[in-house]
């Protein structure tokens, strides 16, 4: 199997046109026409990341966050993202990216988030789109299976997302029931989720003063960037092993986020 098929039927599942226009996902480092060893699947991608794929016999690595996010005037050892590009074209490593494209595919980042709530009758809301036939949209909303106490709810995300703490606005004092939620930085969809009136909003990212005036309105939920999408690499395991069950793939054993909560 070669690592272009692999690749294909990820981007088959998000497309590359479903990103951003900002974003840089794809084939960000390395050949495709080689046979593939193995995947190995993170969220992002450091010089330790290509240390353990060659470790683990993998000469792919299928990360979330793009390598390369901005254009590279040259490669040194400048920094990490040249030290890494570097280390892979070294050790003949390929890396691609899935990440807007991923995070606005049905099935893609948010819906794994649903699913990890258990939420139900999930679907997009706001902005929508269809790309090669796959359906792409901004955020999701679904219900939970039972209406929660806001209490309960923030107990709930920090035992399910493993997060040391939650930054909530001020609780709110009816049950929650109805959930809308984006991955990363998704603070753009809190007045829509206001809209579509959903009980709760979770997102990855948040800024301070976008938590003002919303009490008793909607309770905000903000995990951090990393923990929101901490779940992705298990989507490229599916896709990968659904399409392609001989190609052996693995996640990463790495906790590359680099903040540190004391």
């Amino acid at each position: 199997m070669k690592i272009k098929e692999v690749v294909n039927a990820l981007e088959q599942f998000a497309p590359l046109p479903l990103q951003e226009d900002y974003d840089n996902a794809g084939l960000q480092v390395g050949l495709t026409d080689a046979e593939v060893s193995g995947a190995l699947l993170c969220l992002d991608v450091t010089e330790e990341t290509v240390d353990e794929a060659v470790s683990r016999g993998c000469n792919l690595i299928v990360a979330h966050h793009p390598l390369i996010f901005h254009k590279l005037a040259r490669i040194t050892d400048e920094n990490y993202v040249e030290r890494t590009v570097m280390k892979a074209l070294e050790q003949h490593v390929t890396i691609v990216a899935m990440h807007t494209n991923m995070d606005a595919a049905r099935g893609g980042v948010n819906f794994m988030m649903a699913e990890k709530l258990h939420l139900v009758d999930v679907d997009f809301f706001g902005h929508r789109q269809e790309v090669e036939g796959v359906e792409g949209g901004e955020g999701v909303i679904g219900r939970l299976q039972e209406p929660m106490a806001a209490d309960d709810f923030i107990i709930a995300l920090k035992e399910t997302f493993g997060v040391e703490a939650v930054q909530a606005n001020q609780l709110l004092r009816r049950p929650i029931e109805r959930v809308a939620l984006c991955g990363g930085a998704g603070s753009f969809l809190l007045n829509e989720a206001i809209r579509q009136r959903a009980d709760a909003f979770i997102t990855g990212e948040m800024h301070y003063h976008e938590f003002f005036g919303h009490e008793q309105q909607i309770q905000i939920a903000v995990l951090g960037h990393y923990q929101s999408e901490q779940f992705t690499p298990e989507i490229f395991r599916r896709i990968i092993q659904s399409k392609y069950p001989g190609v052996r793939a693995v996640l990463s054993d790495i906790n590359t986020n680099p903040i540190i909560y004391f």
